[in-house]
């Protein structure tokens, strides 16, 4: 009776100091609970605001000019500058105006240029433009978020004529998920690497210069270290090579698909293969019959235009601020086949057209210190030799092939402003060598987006 009585009172002690030991122990869980709680809520927040980040730097319309761009249609938009300029307030309109000016000589008249074996038609934007100076093509670019599920971008070229074209004007996702995003609108197609920018000869004699259309564009991102991204694409068909006929259905199909990655911490590559698919009807092609004269003919029929591209750059250790170099090719293969009428509002004589021609690219860029790059560049191009069923006669092929080199120097002194001056012979007429000289100025205000590869 003695021993339980003090044991009691010891009990009766400790029990308050018990209670307290689980209330601290349960203080402490709760604040280990909460803590958990916000370090999730805060991963899950930036996660989110990545992928925002993510899907406006892929909707960017940025591309900076090809190293030796064609002078006809010289590339707007210096490195580093947005055509829709996504890097401004996301939620606000984000403008930019890119300038750029032009002084061209040349030995031939601008006025005469003509792919020999390349039939186009009038309105095509190929050649050096006009001799002298002269305002360049710019570009005005508008970009906003709509809401939390789109996006909005225009771009508006303003011409050295005086006259304004819509390029590009669409609306795209930005929370389809899973690597998805559609774009509907005006826009340049997803084919090649030079499409989106003012491009060479192969371009110029198959796609038109660019090719851009009305219609919808999916692509999806795979969720792979490997960079691997495809798309398809469904459209009016208004551009060359197809026209606009004003039909129900569809005018223009393509599909894409590009890859690439990097190779240690130096070297980066992207390869791709697109095919576009393009229906015209009586579209009007100028070209050169036998006895040598200028005729219009109007082509019905289907063309297939296959591009290959690829593209390997090297910076020491990925740091491309004091040299650099990046080697880029392109080969395209277009397939005409339909019927064509000769020399239309004359001989109006219809027979069959099937053509096979193909062209390339190779150029080189290197950058010997910072803010100077050098740039060499070689095209050819192969007309094939068409067959123009019942009107054979009209028609005599020399087997021509038309070529162009171009050497090139620019200076950045920032990273929206560019200067170039560019050499080049171009042979794209047979017997005619046209040596060129221009000095170019790209200057970008405004919003800036994300750099293309």
């Amino acid at each position: 009776m003695h021993k339980l009585l003090p044991a009691s009172i010891a009990l009766a002690l400790v029990a308050p100091f018990g209670a307290l030991a689980d209330t601290a122990a349960d203080l402490t869980a709760l604040r280990q609970e909460i803590e958990a709680l916000r370090a999730a809520y805060e991963a899950r927040l930036q996660a989110l605001e990545q992928r925002l980040k993510a899907a406006e730097a892929a909707a960017a319309t940025a591309t900076a000019p090809s190293a030796a761009p064609t002078p006809s249609a010289p590339s707007p938009t210096p490195p580093g500058a947005a055509s829709a300029g996504g890097g401004a307030n996301a939620f606000n309109p984000s403008m930019s105006l890119i300038l750029s000016g032009l002084y061209a000589r040349t030995s031939q008249d601008p006025a005469n240029y003509a792919i020999t074996g390349f039939p186009l038609p009038k309105d095509a934007e190929i050649g050096p433009g006009t001799r002298g100076f002269s305002l360049a093509e710019s570009e005005l670019g508008f970009a906003a978020n709509i809401d939390p599920w789109l996006r909005g971008a225009a771009n508006i070229a303003l011409h050295p004529d005086n006259s304004v074209s819509v390029e590009e004007a669409y609306v795209q996702t930005t929370s389809l998920g899973n690597g998805l995003s559609l774009k509907a609108g005006r826009f340049f197609s997803g084919v090649g690497y030079l499409n989106p920018q003012h491009a060479q000869l192969a371009y110029q004699a198959m796609l038109g210069t660019q090719y851009g259309d009305d219609g919808v564009q999916l692509t999806w991102l795979a969720p792979t270290d490997q960079y691997i991204e495809l798309g398809a694409e469904l459209g009016r068909g208004r551009s060359f090579p197809g026209s606009d006929a004003g039909r129900n259905g569809a005018g223009m199909t393509a599909l894409t698909a590009h890859t690439g990655g990097d190779i240690g911490a130096s070297h980066s590559w992207r390869a791709g293969l697109s095919v576009l698919n393009a229906k015209a009807s009586d579209q009007g092609l100028v070209a050169t019959n036998a006895a040598g004269s200028t005729v219009t003919n109007a082509f019905s029929g289907s063309t297939r235009v296959w591009v290959a591209d690829a593209i390997w750059k090297w910076a020491p250790n990925g740091n491309a601020t004091r040299t650099s170099f990046k080697l880029q090719g392109e080969y395209l293969r277009s397939t005409r086949s339909g019927s064509l009428v000769y020399d239309v509002g004359n001989a109006d004589s219809l027979g069959a057209y099937r053509a096979l021609q193909s062209g390339w690219y190779l150029q080189g860029v290197y950058q010997f210190v910072p803010r100077w790059r050098v740039g060499l560049r070689t095209e050819r191009l192969n007309a094939g030799t068409p067959d123009y069923g019942l009107n054979a006669a009209s028609f005599a092929s020399s087997g021509y092939r038309p070529y162009k080199n171009t050497l090139m120097l620019d200076f950045s002194p920032s990273e929206f402003s560019r200067v170039r001056l560019q050499f080049a012979q171009d042979r794209a007429h047979e017997g005619l060598a046209d040596n060129q000289i221009f000095l170019q100025y790209q200057m970008s205000l405004g919003a800036h987006g994300a750099h293309s590869y």
